[in-house]
């Protein structure tokens, strides 16, 4: 592979003549990344060819602790924002959507190798507040927001490694480079008692400390659907809920659909959504089985959800500063802080839950997606924007609706507007 020796030293055109004669790139090809280059991005990332965009909306109907919003949602997947639409509306109905914050705090660790675990515990008890204010002196601007680190513990990872874990509050920012400049400083100190026997530091991302509850509630009535009653469609729910918390792969599928709606509006937002990932999945399994992150239960005349999720989220720095998009759907959903987007991603999950699950349990799943897919059949077989429609109908009318089908009758939707 030497054609890519310091390949990133290497100027735009220089990479872009490389990658073509390596891949036989056509020159259309070649033109249509030159057209999506951004010299903003070129600065973001190495080796940078060309934006690689994906489908923006907003998903609506939100009603989250009595305020209305719209989720901006970044997603390739056909049904992800009419499902979080529908679910909203159906909570919104009752007014029910509520979300609080139950922590800020962002961990870090310290992985020390010592067979002395005790001592090591002694040794942080001892020197807590002196700790605490090493970490602090590492980034002395986030005390004057209120931030900073807050308390600090250790755990027996084995026989012969301890973590010293620091909980820093990092205010609206996401907070990654902040805490591990805390950790090295802290480390460091940690060096001064125990030699050599640090192994690394960096944050984590499971964010224990960073947890959002979501709760909402439908009534039976609002839940009907063809000869299925409100409160049969209850019944089921949350029996469908029940198996996501006995059975692992069930759950996975379950969870999956909840971030289909928190991933796409934490893309929107400029966060890392692959953080919120690992974390999620990580709480998922907290007590060692895998589960469902939602609950449902019926209550009286009403089917309610609960959910906690760890959102460790920034509303400024990072990618929120450098994608000019961000600021834009932060005003598009009219939040003002990272705990207020937190909330309202918390309801986006436990609203497109609820509508998966009510399709699940009623029409099934794959009648809502078939009709948004069909859309994507259509492109895919080469309809223009303004064929798709006319398309989607002639393979609902014949039903057909494979790839080799929509080109057929695309090519006579074609002919026979040449001979008219």
């Amino acid at each position: 592979m030497s054609t890519f020796k310091h390949f990133y030293h290497r100027d735009y055109d220089q990479k872009l003549a490389l990658l073509s004669d390596f891949a036989n790139l056509s020159d259309s090809q070649v033109e249509q990344f030159k057209k999506d280059y951004s010299a903003n991005n070129d600065n973001l990332i190495e080796n940078y060819v060309t934006n690689y965009s994906l489908p923006e909306g907003v998903a609506v109907n939100f009603v989250v602790n009595h305020k209305n919003y719209v989720a901006p949602m970044v997603t390739e997947e056909p049904s992800v924002i009419a499902a979080a639409s529908n679910g909203a509306r159906l909570l919104s109905k009752n007014d029910s959507l509520t979300a609080e914050v139950l922590g800020h705090n962002l961990m870090g660790q310290i992985v020390v190798k010592t067979d002395e675990a005790n001592l090591m515990m002694g040794f942080v008890r001892t020197h807590n507040d002196e700790m605490l204010d090493v970490a602090n002196q590492a980034h002395p601007s986030i005390l004057k927001y209120g931030g900073g680190a807050q308390r600090i513990r250790v755990r027996k990872l084995d026989e012969h490694y301890v973590s010293i874990d620091l909980f820093v509050n990092v205010g609206e920012a996401m907070g990654a480079n902040m805490m591990n400049s805390m950790l090295e400083t802290l480390a460091s100190f940690v060096e001064t008692r125990f030699p050599n026997q640090v192994l690394m530091s960096i944050l984590s991302n499971y964010a224990e400390d960073c947890l959002v509850k979501v709760t909402g509630s439908v009534a039976f009535n609002q839940l009907g659907t063809g000869d299925i009653s409100g409160k049969d469609v209850a019944r089921k729910i949350e029996e469908a809920s029940h198996i996501a918390q006995i059975d692992k792969y069930r759950a996975t599928t379950h969870n999956k659909g909840i971030m289909n709606g928190v991933d796409a509006i934490v893309m929107a937002m400029g966060n890392d959504w692959r953080a919120v990932e690992s974390s999620v999945h990580a709480y998922a399994s907290r007590d060692g089985q895998y589960r469902g992150l939602s609950n449902w239960h019926r209550v009286d005349d009403k089917l309610v959800g609960e959910m906690t999720l760890p959102l460790s989220l920034g509303f400024v720095g990072g990618a929120v500063k450098v994608l000019p998009k961000v600021k834009i759907n932060q005003q598009l959903a009219t939040v003002q802080s990272k705990d207020e987007l937190a909330k309202l991603v918390a309801a986006v999950g436990l609203s497109q839950n609820l509508a998966a699950l009510k399709a699940l349990v009623t029409e099934g799943i794959q009648k809502g997606h078939m009709n948004l897919q069909l859309n994507s059949l259509a492109m895919t077989a080469g309809a223009e924007p303004s064929e798709v429609s006319r398309l989607v109908t002639a393979m609902k009318h014949q039903n057909k609706k494979d790839l080799n089908s929509a080109k057929e009758l695309l090519k006579q939707i074609r002919n026979n507007d040449e001979g008219e």
